[in-house]
């Protein structure tokens, strides 16, 4: 049985740095014993896992936050290239209701999903999680976290595995709700658009994630998703800013790495999941 890893197929966060790919935009993989699943899956996804020897015909669901382009845009592709054109239906789709079905208010649509219904059929199970819910996939236990976030809708993930719990932001302002949702999670990955403004309500900047990581306390914090002065304000600069306020182990994302969560994980026993719950 493979050890786990967690994959960055891109690290890029605003609209300038994907559309000129200064960093990647393909999601994230996470493996574990023998599920791969695929979160977020931005522009230039099938890409990226060709190029980091990923096979997305193993990925078992893909999990997308919500309906914007550099977090949904390959869902149709990466769902094509799972299950070959429909040759091979299976996998779960867990994602937000925008994702899911659009966005309609009294009967309007004010926003159209990108997936499209011949990919939809494709799937053997297509789940739109709200937050606070949760759903299990084979022994992984799948919870969907709040957001505050253009796309009201928005959620994050939390990941509880046989070996390790790890948490994902999502896009989000700062709300004391993720202080409780990732609260002793074992690995944390914050998606950390602006270096010190937190003028922006809908994402986190380095203060913002500085204040997550004190509460909350991981044994390793990643910071990703990576605006344009966020760059220009060097990202190992801001990780090692981050550490040193923080004293948890912080790491900026790169376009490629891959991490082993079980070298981080609190407590290497069987954990129970509570399934459903």
């Amino acid at each position: 049985m493979q050890q786990p890893k967690i994959v960055f197929l891109g690290t890029g966060g605003d609209s300038a740095v994907v559309g000129k790919q200064l960093k990647a935009s393909g999601g994230i993989i996470i493996q574990v014993d023998d599920s791969q699943f695929h979160l977020d899956p931005g522009p230039g996804a099938l890409v990226r896992a060709a190029e980091y020897g990923i096979n997305l015909r193993n990925n078992v669901a893909i999990l997308c936050s919500h309906n914007h382009l550099n977090h949904c845009n390959d869902i149709n592709a990466v769902i094509d290239a799972m299950s070959l054109r429909g040759l091979d239906i299976h996998g779960v789709l867990v994602a937000n209701k925008t994702v899911i079905n659009g966005n309609v208010v009294d009967g309007k649509e004010i926003e159209k999903s990108y997936l499209t219904e011949f990919h939809r059929k494709l799937m053997e199970r297509v789940i739109a999680l709200e937050a606070g819910k949760r759903v299990g996939i084979n022994n992984i236990e799948i919870k969907a976290t709040a957001t505050k976030h253009s796309d009201p809708d928005c959620i994050g993930f939390r990941l509880l595995t046989p070996n390790f719990n790890m948490g994902y932001t999502s896009d989000t302002g700062y709300t004391r709700s993720l202080l409780e949702d990732f609260k002793d999670v074992d690995l944390l990955i914050l998606n950390v658009q602006n270096p010190d403004d937190n003028s922006d309500e809908f994402h986190l900047c380095t203060h913002d994630a500085i204040k997550i990581i004190n509460e909350t306390k991981p044994k390793l914090a990643i910071v990703t998703h990576f605006g344009a002065k966020m760059v220009d304000a060097d990202v190992l600069t801001q990780a090692r800013f981050i550490q040193k306020e923080t004293n948890v182990q912080t790491i900026a994302a790169r376009d490629g790495m891959v991490i082993n969560p079980i070298s981080y994980s609190v407590n290497l026993r069987q954990k129970t999941l509570n399934l459903f719950k």
